[in-house]
């Protein structure tokens, strides 16, 4: 039996914050032909603040990697509110991971495996895990970590 995105989110009680408004000139989500693309997403919490941090500096990598996690639940947020179910995504399909970090700092894959686990959770391991990058760089408003992503639909 297939469980659905929907029912893992209410198995896992999972909670998402507020979806994020735009910061620029720019769509929050764009589905073409069958697959959705979705902007940066940073860190959003409950509140609806952002988190901030520097990975290597401010954060370190377990807080890197619940930053990252928290990025995808602003993205499964952000998918709710301006496409609707996260049941008609088929799956992941390219992640690209920025990590906010020291230039000594050299495990962004790590970090950026909060977000991928989080993802396998909710749509299972062959359907939530997709290809994907991970780099570090300097991000906005000192954001620990922004990640954009690709998903197929049925």
């Amino acid at each position: 039996m297939h469980t659905t995105p929907t029912s893992k989110v209410a198995e896992l009680n999972l909670e998402f914050p507020p979806a994020p408004k735009p910061a620029g000139v720019y769509r929050p989500i764009l589905v073409v032909d069958n697959f959705l693309y979705v902007s940066g997403q940073g860190p959003v919490q409950l509140d609806g603040s952002l988190m901030i941090g520097r990975v290597g500096d401010d954060l370190d990598l377990d807080q890197g990697k619940l930053a990252a996690r928290q990025v995808g639940l602003t993205m499964l947020s952000t998918i709710q509110t301006h496409f609707g179910s996260l049941d008609k995504i088929k799956r992941v399909i390219k992640v690209l991971g920025m990590v906010n970090s020291t230039p000594d700092f050299g495990q962004h894959p790590l970090v950026i495996n909060g977000f991928s686990e989080l993802m396998a959770d909710v749509f299972g391991k062959e359907n939530g895990i997709g290809v994907r990058s991970a780099v570090g760089m300097m991000l906005p408003g000192n954001i620990p970590v922004e990640i954009e992503a690709m998903f197929e639909l049925y």
